[in-house]
C-alpha cells in the first residue's frame, strides 16, 4: 500500500528574475513552474507552496516570430458585441508588463489555488522594485 505524503505548510522565500532578453515563453514557464512549488522536494498540487516571484526589467522580454503584429488578445464584457481585441505590439506599448503576466497566467492552474498562485507574482517594466526589503534572492533562468 503506497502512502502519499502531502505537506500542509511550506516556507514561502522571495525571488529576484531579471527579464531583460529573455525569451517570454520559456521565462513565463519557468516562473509558473516556481509559483507552483515544482522546485521543491515538499510539492503538493492541493496547497499552496510556491514562492514569491518578482520579476524586473519585463519590457525588454524577447518576442520571437510575429507574435507582435499577429498574436490578440480578447476581453469581453458580457453584452452583445462587447468583444475587444488588442494586439501583443499595442500592449506592449500601453503595459509592458501585462503581457508577461497574461503569458504566466496562461500556464499555471484555472481554479481559486492558481488565482492565489498569481498574486504571489509581482511584475516591474523597470529594474526598480519594491520589495528590496525581503530580500529577494536572484536567480538565473
Amino acid at each position: 500500500m503506497k502512502k502519499t505524503k502531502f505537506f500542509s505548510d511550506s516556507k514561502k522565500n522571495w525571488v529576484l528574475i531579471d527579464a531583460k532578453d529573455k525569451v517570454l515563453g520559456r521565462l513565463s514557464t519557468r516562473i509558473a513552474k516556481i509559483l507552483q512549488g515544482k522546485h521543491k522536494a515538499t510539492y503538493s498540487p492541493n496547497f499552496l507552496c510556491g514562492d514569491h516571484v518578482v520579476v524586473i526589467n519585463a519590457k525588454h522580454v524577447k518576442i520571437t516570430g510575429n507574435k507582435l503584429q499577429q498574436k490578440t488578445y480578447d476581453r469581453y464584457s458580457g453584452y452583445p458585441g462587447g468583444i475587444r481585441e488588442i494586439t501583443m505590439e499595442r500592449l506592449a506599448e500601453k503595459n509592458p508588463t501585462r503581457i508577461l503576466y497574461l503569458a504566466v497566467q496562461g500556464m499555471v492552474p484555472k481554479t481559486l489555488l492558481g488565482k492565489k498562485m498569481m498574486r504571489l507574482l509581482k511584475v516591474y517594466p523597470d529594474a526598480t522594485h519594491g520589495h528590496v526589503a525581503q530580500n529577494p534572492k536572484v536567480i538565473e533562468v
